[in-house]
């Protein structure tokens, strides 16, 4: 079907998440790049937000997808057939993050994870408040939402979920509202759509602790955050702190869609009983979805590829440099380049997209540009953004 004919039917027919979509007609995709109806080869920054860490595509995964699909795919709800990539993907994020956190639930993306995680820690502690961070971001369903950190995304949808509190990021005197009426904190170790910003160690710690004394739980969301961006293979691992729930999604699939929450199983099996089938979903931890985040994480992990993530920081920050770029925020394969105004952020967007370069902004900063690439970014690639960046803004300092 010719290009025109495809771009009515999207917008006749795709719902709309804003006015004004970029609505590129991609038609493929292979390793750092996407291609267009046009034959356009555009480099992405931002790795479809956070999601293609190991690149488009990558063989193994296709060759994980291919062989899964062919096997079996759905065959029953979550939770009650034993399926080999089910079980082994579980297995392998439990040998991978932490001894404490030995029982998974797989769930279709971020969004569900919070949803169930949220769940868990009512269910558990049997207490009605989270405390939530100003700017953070869990998801858009209604439980997620009750949680986000941002009055002008979620106002037309209230009333929300009672029980949530906000605190201040990174702010130790806020830590005084956990307390014995707390189910669960939950936040960020970089706080993502904020323009990642990494938290204090010691504020991390100081929630740690503080959970431990009033018998709250910690949910550390890591949806962002986790398979290598920040440079070790999960971020809480750089720092001294265990969470009680561990939030993925994202970069776990390999593009495939599918989160997870983890728990040790003391806390994790309360959701069994009383009621049973606390928390049920039909295709969460699908067979082909697991099979290629366990490729996924299997490539990281060979690989090591966790370790370019400061390489990459590095020469990004010693590439970008002009004028305009305020200062840069971020860890890692994750970073924000703070601008003076929202003008000329979509301004750069533009010019990038034009030149073969897909970047994008923050939800709660539009100021700042979004960098979030594969991991396995290459040197002249990074070269390449970085110049089209200083190109863009070069003209937008003589507008």
């Amino acid at each position: 079907m010719p290009t025109t004919g495809i771009r009515a039917l999207f917008y006749n027919h795709l719902a709309p998440t804003s006015p004004s979509p970029l609505a590129l007609h991609i038609v493929s995709a292979n390793g750092h790049y996407l291609y267009d109806a046009d034959g356009v080869r555009y480099l992405d920054l931002i790795s479809g937000i956070s999601v293609s860490n190991i690149g488009h595509c990558h063989p193994k995964v296709v060759e994980a997808v291919s062989r899964q699909a062919s096997t079996y795919m759905h065959t029953m709800v979550y939770g009650e057939f034993i399926q080999n990539p089910q079980v082994r993907l579980a297995e392998a994020l439990h040998r991978h993050t932490h001894t404490t956190l030995d029982m998974v639930y797989l769930t279709n993306s971020g969004a569900e994870a919070t949803e169930g995680a949220i769940k868990l820690a009512k269910r558990f502690t049997a207490r009605p408040e989270i405390l939530y961070c100003r700017h953070s971001y869990h998801g858009s369903t209604q439980g997620a939402l009750s949680l986000m950190g941002g009055e002008e995304f979620k106002q037309a949808y209230r009333p929300l979920i009672p029980g949530c509190r906000m605190i201040e990021y990174n702010n130790f005197d806020h830590l005084r509202y956990i307390t014995t009426r707390t189910a669960a904190v939950i936040t960020e170790v970089v706080q993502s759509e904020s323009g990642y910003i990494p938290a204090d160690p010691n504020w991390i710690a100081e929630i740690r602790q503080r959970c431990t004394s009033a018998g709250a739980l910690l949910i550390l969301d890591e949806i962002q955050t986790g398979f290598g961006r920040t440079g070790r293979l999960f971020g809480f691992h750089r720092f001294d702190i265990v969470p009680d729930i561990l939030l993925l999604a994202k970069g776990m699939g390999g593009g495939m869609p599918i989160g997870a929450f983890l728990a040790p199983r003391q806390i994790m099996l309360s959701l069994a009983e009383n009621p049973i089938l606390g928390h049920i979903t039909t295709f969460g931890g699908h067979p082909v979805s697991a099979a290629a985040a366990l490729a996924n994480l299997e490539v990281i992990v060979e690989g090591r590829l966790w370790e370019a993530a400061p390489s990459i920081e590095a020469r990004f920050r010693s590439k970008l440099q002009h004028p305009l770029i305020q200062r840069i925020t971020g860890m890692g394969a994750m970073l924000a380049v703070h601008l003076p105004d929202v003008d000329i952020v979509q301004q750069t967007i533009q010019y990038c997209l034009e030149n073969g370069l897909i970047i994008d902004w923050f939800l709660f900063n539009p100021n700042s540009l979004r960098i979030s690439p594969p991991l396995t970014l290459t040197h002249d690639e990074i070269d390449f953004a970085a110049q089209t960046i200083i190109e863009a803004l070069e003209l937008a300092s003589k507008s």
